[in-house]
């Protein structure tokens, strides 16, 4: 009986064959279909009253959320606009409360008494909280009456959390109730679909058997030849379909792309021999043209670049362009620093100005973008003080290369320095886009480390020195996302600049 219907399969066409399977699951999912809409309109008929009072529990739970927000955005302050918005989250609660069902008869004696203890502890609680807006938030008694209300918001937002479980197990109670009707009904239904689905599965047995299979040899045998390997013997199929066609037109293809893959691998080793010596031939002249580029770089004199700076810087005094000659003025005083500042200690008067010259040039850069200030305390007298050379203008380059360049709006930098002890604290903050915690502390622990390769030069430079200079010298990071970096240092001042 099996031989014979698979022979009568086999002689059906892809499309029959689908077709056939195709009316056999739509017959079964019809008649789930059935059993499923009639169950959903019986539980929708009888269920609908629990669900409305599940929902209505759940407004007030979901409103009483949103006041106690909204209250939180006032508190915090308290302008009009997050009063109204306030007052009108208060409305939604008290219009969700008076919404409860409140019928004793109806709902049983544990909901009403979670709903009498949710209307007379809002009433309470309206109470004190209308008189946090009489109260200014200087007044002693303002931390009180918030507190209190705090605590009511809490024993509300309890009682709703009571009341919606106690609500779902009364409306599961009740459903149970009603869910044995329907236990005495799917049977019949149940044996006619067990008929279907050994139908389906016969079916799919012989879809699988006679066109799944063959597809599947075929893949691997696809996946082998992708190898270069021709070594699968060919597949034999009974079918009288498409796929017989389709598995004999393989086998004669397997065949003939054997020999051509075979001449292609040849001509493709000849061909990657070729395009190494060309590749070697090509790196060895990009290293030629990379060591002529570095001769000539090598051959400009830093002095005569600064020379000409300056020359520059009287041409636009001559030509009475103020900004231009600042400007070269500026980027002088950069090279001067740079190439004639060989003490490893200096006063931070000097440091001072070149962030200053430094930050002129940034500004004339990026416009409006950059702002920058310096604040130093009374004590301090930056003529007096030494820290390490270098140490400023690398940490501000810093600030703008990855902190504020990256935000349109730009932001801006801070150095604050004053006197603690007998060392002294420099700041070096900013508003740019900050970094994660996780960045924060893998900085940290590259420059313990010493790993430049994931700091940069500039900054571990300078923590290597104040560490290496100092024996109690401090650098620390804090950062936030979207809010800014701040560098600390602390420097030891054993001495002063006299």
């Amino acid at each position: 009986m099996v031989s014979y219907i698979k022979n009568i399969w086999s002689g059906f066409s892809i499309k029959k064959k689908l077709g056939l399977f195709a009316v056999i699951v739509i017959m079964v999912m019809g008649l789930s279909v059935f059993f499923q809409i009639y169950v959903a309109n019986f539980v929708l008929k009888n269920l609908n009253e629990i669900l409305e009072d599940n929902s209505k529990c759940h407004n007030l739970q979901e409103a009483l959320n949103q006041e106690v927000k909204a209250f939180d955005v006032y508190v915090r302050q308290r302008d009009e606009d997050n009063r109204q918005v306030y007052l009108n989250a208060c409305k939604t609660t008290e219009a969700c409360i008076e919404d409860l069902p409140y019928d004793y008869s109806k709902i049983g004696n544990v909901r009403y008494a979670r709903t009498w203890n949710v209307k007379n502890g809002y009433e309470t609680y309206c109470l004190q909280r209308d008189q946090i807006f009489e109260v200014s938030s200087l007044d002693q008694n303002f931390i009180t009456l918030l507190y209190q209300i705090y605590s009511s918001q809490d024993y509300l937002q309890e009682y709703s959390r009571r009341l919606v479980q106690d609500t779902l197990t009364m409306g599961n109670a009740n459903y149970q109730k009603k869910v044995s009707v329907l236990n005495s009904m799917p049977y019949l239904i149940l044996i006619f679909s067990l008929a279907m689905v050994v139908s389906v599965i016969l079916l799919t047995r012989l879809l699988s058997d006679m066109l799944i299979q063959p597809l599947i040899r075929l893949a691997y045998s696809s996946r082998k030849i992708a190898k270069n390997d021709f070594s699968e013997p060919d597949y034999e199929v009974k079918n009288r379909d498409e796929v017989g066609e389709l598995v004999q037109a393989f086998h004669k293809m397997k065949h003939a792309t054997e020999g051509y893959i075979n001449t292609l691998k040849t001509n493709y080793e000849m061909t990657e021999l070729l395009h190494k010596e060309e590749m070697e031939r090509m790196h060895m002249e990009k290293q030629l043209d990379t060591a002529r580029l570095e001769l000539l770089k090598n051959q400009i004199n830093p002095h005569f670049l600064f020379n000409t700076l300056n020359t520059i810087a009287c041409m636009a005094n001559l030509e009475d362009a103020a900004t231009t000659e600042k400007m070269i003025t500026s980027m002088s005083n950069l090279f001067r620093y740079n190439l004639k500042t060989t003490e490893q200690i200096v006063p931070l008067s000097q440091e001072l100005k070149v962030v200053e010259d430094y930050m002129y040039i940034q500004k004339m850069r990026f416009g409006g973008r950059i702002r920058f200030e310096i604040s130093i305390s009374e004590r301090t007298d930056p003529k007096k003080k030494l820290i390490p050379a270098f140490t400023l203008q690398p940490l501000a380059e810093n600030a703008i290369i990855h902190g504020i360049s990256k935000k349109e709006q730009g932001g801006r930098i801070h150095i604050r320095i004053w006197d603690k002890e007998e060392g002294l604290i420099v700041s070096i903050a900013d508003t740019g886009i900050g970094m994660e915690e996780r960045r924060r502390k893998e900085l940290e622990l590259a420059m313990k480390e010493r790993s430049t390769a994931k700091i940069g030069i500039g900054l571990g430079n300078i923590y290597k020195r104040i560490h290496t200079m100092y024996q109690d010298g401090e650098l620390h990071i804090y950062s936030q996302v979207g809010k800014g970096t701040v560098i600390q240092m602390m420097i030891p001042q054993k001495r002063e600049w006299s």
